[in-house]
């Protein structure tokens, strides 16, 4: 009944928590009518949370995100690692 090892990782959830957040952050960006990868570009390069709208608490989810964790994941959904 209990054979089999279940695994865990930390990994695998906050890359999801991510995605979720970051497309979040992307849709908010379209609905009020501006450039979404221009805008989470200016971020990236800044880290100033202006370049977010504060529709639908993109700018706080932003916030929340580690940039250095957010370029890790981009480059590596990027070259499909």
């Amino acid at each position: 009944m209990y054979d089999q090892t279940m695994t865990f990782s930390v990994k695998e959830d906050k890359e999801i928590e991510l995605k979720k957040n970051l497309t979040i952050i992307y849709q908010a960006l379209k609905e009020k009518g501006y450039n979404p990868i221009n805008q989470i570009v200016g971020y990236i390069l800044s880290e100033d949370p202006t370049y977010i709208t504060t529709y639908n608490n993109a700018r706080s989810l932003i916030r929340h995100i580690d940039r250095d964790e957010l370029l890790q994941a981009l480059v590596k959904s990027y070259l499909g690692d």
